[in-house]
């Protein structure tokens, strides 16, 4: 605890009492909201989960009595530090999600500031409706956060800002009374005046501010030019100014224009009324144009937004390159020719296909004329996603560059005028020059602002001066061309020292006095925007301080070490996504909404404890093993997170090394022993099912073990997959043709557990013309993995890629039947094996796959035709493993089930089945983990018709729909093996 928090114990023991929601204050849940998405860190006082507006007025008074302030937080995925400070971080991303009221007729929405972005334009969808600022974040990025920070997104060129769409914004003031802003007319406002309390306070107050000629006089001289729609320097007093009240102008004077862009400095925001869109033309195309210079795609942004198109978004060389090393990226970069400078990412919609197209082709054939780009790609159908999710991946793609120089976000929000564009960038060209700097150039060339980002170390003082140093030569810059600092990421803490510079200082000072008149107490998010601590403190990292090295059993040398590993993370927030958005990371977030559940969270408590280790262990500290608790080890991450994280390895390590000074429990060494208890069990099989199954002994094993007494334990096969297949396989009937062989992995699971499963696959390889070899060698390890005995899971790998390394081959691959088995060949093992094995593992990565794998590119060569299999009709409905969406593709599996002609597979959009080996076997996770299922694996598979075959290729997530849902799903290969007429 801190010495402030430890100050105020008695006083936050009391507040707790008193919120329906839930405060905390312990090291851990500080930890975890000390950052954002930006470069700064500063432990707050407290963390507050309100339930209610009774709750939000409680901890305004408690701020208020205490002279401590309130840091209202959404996803937490702002890049100026709007979310960071020494307060009480008030989290509502939790409680205040609901979608309150649709207006169809009207088109609007009223909504909580919890609700997410890409949730709300599920729920509009049906109606034909969507909510259009799309941010990189909008799968997580919530409609309090948006307001706060007024977002814009790619389509901001056609549907503007988030201010644009704010109707209403229903607020708690600093007094603690209620207030609601909308749209009102110059008589309202006069009768607004006349309120008694704060509320008439702020009307008095900005009408004297405003009224004074001199005052307008430097706000329209000195804020940036009013063509830029995307300016969020300061506040937005410029708007305010352009309302009847103050202007011979009809607009109506609405306090929503400040509020958006406010950074919760002003209110506390309980209610958002949005207007909406209608649903864009359905039928998109994006061209992908390639640029040999970025100047050269500079002037080519001006000619393609005479083509009125609806995004046009930039990605230069640098973070093109960063997409090459992350596995979901890198299969995303298809359209890319060549080595390009630059790729100009420009979207044309239409009702048919063929208009968007003419519009498009319109577009290059100008470029063309103009001698502008080398290369066109034309990308449509569902591909144009791939391009999206590219372009979204950019933050968190940037943490990939190697080593402690990283893509600073300082600079990266700087706007101008289209047409100030080219000439912007030249200029900034040169001053980077000047600080020895390449940087980064991406995403919002169509609306003049393209995310620029210097190089640097922010672990070393030098480059901490230059942080700043760049920021205020830029600021200059952009003042010259009256452009906007910040145009839709918000001023926060990194860039409110240069308001000044951009809007004069008597601006400032206007500033400084409606801060004040909002907010006297200092209890709203003070420091940003107004009077802000040095830009260069409260940094991330403290300059000049060296990272701990710390020694790993696997290694972690690709990323300088385990730490690095962990600060690979920059907050960018994806893994806080819903199940709306698809994909599996993080199924613990998605289950429990909680920040300590997320690959972002564990990531900080890791950089968190291991840099500030007080520890013999560096390991030894509870909140870690807290922070990991949850973690299935899913290995989504691995894929799915930009910046690379790997949570399932640095939670494999992080056991290893805490069992050194705890000890390893019984049932972590009961699950990475499974194998030997299985070999056991099997000498006499009938009586260790009898144990198992029998309600009184087995009962009494789940409890010594700590299993949930709603599971049940996996029983033994008679004989094992390896004596079968040694006193079976040569007696076959021979195949009709042969076409080459395999090496079976007898992994553990599919041995003693799941034989059958395993004859059919190798009935079905030898029946297509496969001849199946056998070598010896011993499990996987993957429980021992999962459980961090590291010391065993090495000692396996070591073996493992002995006894294979010199008979697979491309011509002789290795091939299994258990997902989490067979990959751990393409994940783990490089890593785990001695220095010796290394490069024998690195090539074996390469061979060994899963069966589905293997049958499906064996199809696609034209070894394997649906000739072979029935003609019956059959619909599949398909679960893929984690394991194998992370580290090779459910398409495989997808391509497989559909090799019989007249069988239709879908794929059911789930992540995580929620068992994760034994994660859901454990009595302390049983109910996160059929929460986790019931997301959307257990639902689908419920809805499915009584016929409709469930495939799962991984066996624990076949225990677990059986378990969910009462029904039994199959092994791919069954499918297969039926459909082959085999028995």
């Amino acid at each position: 605890m801190s010495k402030e928090a430890a100050n105020l114990s008695p006083q936050l023991d009391q507040l707790a009492k008193e919120l329906e929601g839930d405060l905390h204050y312990d090291q851990l849940m500080k930890t975890l909201y000390a950052t954002d998405a930006s470069v700064y860190r500063e432990m707050p006082l407290a963390v507050a989960f309100p339930k209610s507006k009774e709750d939000i007025k409680k901890l305004i008074h408690f701020a208020k009595q205490n002279h401590t302030s309130l840091i209202p937080r959404t996803a937490g995925t702002s890049l100026a530090g709007q979310c960071v400070g020494d307060g009480i971080v008030v989290d509502v991303s939790k409680h205040f999600t609901s979608i309150l009221e649709f207006n169809k007729e009207e088109g609007w929405v009223r909504v909580q500031p919890g609700v997410v972005r890409d949730v709300l334009n599920a729920f509009l969808k049906p109606h034909g409706f969507f909510f259009s600022p799309v941010t990189s974040t909008a799968n997580r990025a919530m409609i309090g956060g948006m307001v706060g920070n007024n977002s814009c997104g790619t389509t901001s060129i056609i549907y503007g800002s988030t201010r644009e769409h704010t109707l209403e914004i229903q607020t708690i003031l600093s007094d603690g009374n209620e207030a609601i802003f909308h749209k009102i007319s110059k008589q309202q406002f006069e009768e607004k005046k006349q309120l008694p309390g704060l509320e008439g306070d702020l009307y008095r107050m900005i009408q004297q501010e405003l009224q004074d000629p001199q005052t307008q006089e430097n706000i329209r001289k000195e804020f940036p030019k009013a063509t830029i729609h995307r300016r969020n320097t300061g506040y937005a007093v410029d708007y305010l100014l352009e309302s009847e009240v103050f202007s011979d102008s009809d607009a109506s004077f609405d306090f929503c224009k400040l509020l958006c862009g406010s950074e919760g400095t002003l209110a506390f925001t309980t209610e958002v009324k949005i207007h909406l869109d209608p649903l864009p033309a359905p039928k998109d195309v994006v061209v992908a144009a390639h640029f040999t210079t970025l100047h050269e795609s500079m002037i080519a942004t001006q000619l393609a937004m005479k083509f009125k198109p609806t995004a046009c978004e930039l990605m230069d060389k640098i973070i093109l390159d960063c997409t090459k090393e992350n596995i979901e990226q890198s299969k995303n970069r298809y359209f890319v020719e060549g080595d390009p400078e630059a790729v100009l990412m420009v979207e044309f919609r239409g009702n048919t296909e063929e208009e968007a197209l003419a519009q498009a082709q319109l577009m290059i054939d100008a470029m063309k004329a103009a001698n502008l780009g080398y290369s066109y790609p034309l990308i449509t159908g569902q591909r144009t996603s791939n391009v999206w999710a590219l372009r979204s991946a950019g933050l968190g793609l940037l943490a990939n560059i190697p080593g402690d120089r990283k893509a600073v976000a300082c600079i990266e929000d700087t706007a101008v005028d289209l047409d100030d564009l080219a000439d912007f960038i030249a200029e900034f060209g040169e001053i980077m020059k000047g600080f020895g700097q390449k940087p980064v150039h991406y995403a919002h060339a169509g609306a003049g602002e393209i995310h620029l980002r210097p190089i640097l170390d922010l672990k070393k003082s030098e480059d901490v001066q230059d942080f700043f140093k760049i920021t205020e030569a830029v600021a200059k810059l952009v003042k010259k061309y009256d452009g906007s600092l910040s145009g839709e990421h918000g001023d926060g803490r990194v860039r409110a020292a240069f308001i000044p510079i951009m809007v004069g200082e008597e601006n400032y000072q206007l500033f400084r006095r409606l801060k004040q008149a909002w907010d006297p107490n200092k209890i709203f998010n003070p420091g940003k925007i107004v009077d802000t601590a040095p830009m260069t403190s409260f940094l991330r990292y403290e300059p000049d301080m060296a990272t701990p090295e710390i020694e790993t059993a696997m290694d972690f040398g690709h990323v300088g070490g385990i730490l690095r590993a962990a600060e690979k993370c920059n907050g960018s927030g994806d893994c806080r996504k819903t199940p709306v958005s698809g994909g599996t990371m993080c199924p613990s977030y998605m289950a429990t909404r909680n920040e300590k559940d997320t690959t972002r969270g564990r990531a900080n408590t890791l950089r968190e404890f291991l840099t500030k280790n007080t520890q013999p262990n560096p390991f030894d500290h509870p909140e870690i093993k807290e922070a990991l608790d949850l973690c299935l080890s899913c290995k989504g991450c691995t894929a799915e997170c930009p910046s690379n994280v790997d949570m399932a390895s640095l939670k494999a390590e992080f056991l290893h090394q805490y069992h050194k000074t705890h000890g390893v429990p019984l049932r972590s060494k009961a699950f990475a022993y499974i194998n030997n208890l299985n070999e056991l069990g099997s000498l006499v099989p009938g009586l260790t099912n009898f144990f198992m199954t029998n309600k009184a002994t087995g009962s009494a094993m789940k409890k010594m073990l700590g299993v949930a007494s709603q599971r049940n334990l996996p029983t033994i096969a008679k004989v094992s997959l390896k004596k079968w297949y040694q006193k079976n396989y040569k007696s076959l009937a021979a195949p009709d043709k042969k076409i080459g062989a395999v090496h079976f992995f007898f992994d553990e699971f599919t041995n003693f557990n799941d034989t059958e499963i395993g004859i059919k696959a190798i009935k079905l390889l030898h029946h297509l013309g496969y001849e199946v070899k056998m070598v010896d060698h011993p499990e996987s390890g993957r429980g021992a993995l999962s459980k961090g005995l590291l010391d065993r899971a090495k000692a396996m790998a070591n073996k493992n890629v002995a006894a294979f390394k010199d008979k697979v081959s491309i011509s002789e691959p290795l091939v299994g039947v258990e997902p989490s088995a067979i990959l751990s060949f393409k994940d783990e093992y490089p890593r785990l094996v001695n220095a010796d094995l290394v490069e024998d593992a690195k090539n074996l990565k390469r061979h060994a796959m899963m069966v589905d794998e293997f049958l499906a590119k064996e199809a696609m060569r034209g070894h394997i035709t649906a000739e072979q299999f029935s003609t019956a009709t059959k619909k599949i409905k398909l679960h893929g493993h984690c394991h194998q969406k992370a580290l090779s593709s459910v398409s495989f599996t997808e391509r497989l089930l559909s090799l019989p002609q007249n069988y239709t597979v879908e794929t059911i959009p789930s992540g995580c089945c929620g068992m994760a080996g034994s994660f859901g076997y454990e009595e302390e996770h049983y109910e996160v983990s059929m929460t986790v299922g019931d997301l959307v694996l257990f639902p689908a598979v419920r809805e499915a018709a009584a016929d409709t075959l469930i495939a799962a290729p991984g066996t624990s997530c076949r225990h677990q729909i059986a378990d969910g849902t009462g029904k039994k799903a199959l092994h791919p290969v069954e499918i297969l093996f039926e459909a082959a007429g085999l028995s």
